[in-house]
């Protein structure tokens, strides 16, 4: 099979949400698998100069409505969370983790997430909420809870982060396929012309 494509996101990211409920249907279209890389716009912020869109003055309204009006075009149940933006520190981590004890477990835990957050108005910014997720798909709560304040796993996502800007990721989602990159949950289809075209 070829190379994965590698799709970077942020839970709090809505439409890295969107981008989340539709690539693997895409990556499957191609031959691929999904390699799941979850990662924190707050650094990605500090490092571009950029801020939420939701944050910014007339911008912020119409991100809003261009959300809920994406999802519909898609068919794809969204809500604005509450509590929006929040962290998501604990559910990144929560991932990393998942990866490398269930690996089996990793994707179920992203897609419950996600729609925790944003189909159900599930605050996930606590690791309470994230293990609540995490139980939901099985998982014990106390090995989660354990693995939350692991070292190992918060290094984990340090790295996962920085990688992420040194491979130019600049906002969510973002995919990378043969070393292409791809900006955003609208440029899904570009990205499949792209890769079945050998590039342009």
């Amino acid at each position: 099979m070829a190379d994965p494509i590698t799709f970077y996101f942020d839970f709090s990211s809505p439409y890295g949400y969107l981008g989340s409920e539709r690539i693997e249907a895409v990556a499957a279209g191609l031959g691929r698998e999904v390699a799941w890389k979850p990662v924190l716009l707050g650094a990605t912020f500090k490092a571009t100069g950029m801020r939420p869109l939701t944050e910014i003055p007339i911008k912020g309204d119409y991100a809003r409505h261009d959300l809920l009006r994406s999802a519909r075009k898609v068919g794809i149940a969204c809500r604005i969370p509450s509590r929006f933006p929040f962290a998501s520190i604990s559910a990144c981590r929560a991932f990393y983790w998942v990866e490398e004890a269930y690996p089996a477990k990793a994707t179920d835990l992203v897609h419950s997430l996600f729609r925790a957050a944003w189909q159900h108005d599930q605050d996930i910014s606590a690791p309470e909420g994230v293990i609540a997720v995490a139980e939901g798909i099985g998982l014990d709560a106390a090995e989660v809870k354990a693995a939350l304040q692991s070292p190992t796993i918060k290094q984990r996502l340090r790295d996962e982060v920085d990688a992420s800007l040194a491979a130019g990721v600049c906002g969510a989602p973002f995919m990378i396929v043969d070393g292409e990159p791809f900006w955003g949950h609208d440029r899904l289809e570009d990205m499949a012309d792209w890769v079945r075209s050998g590039g342009w």
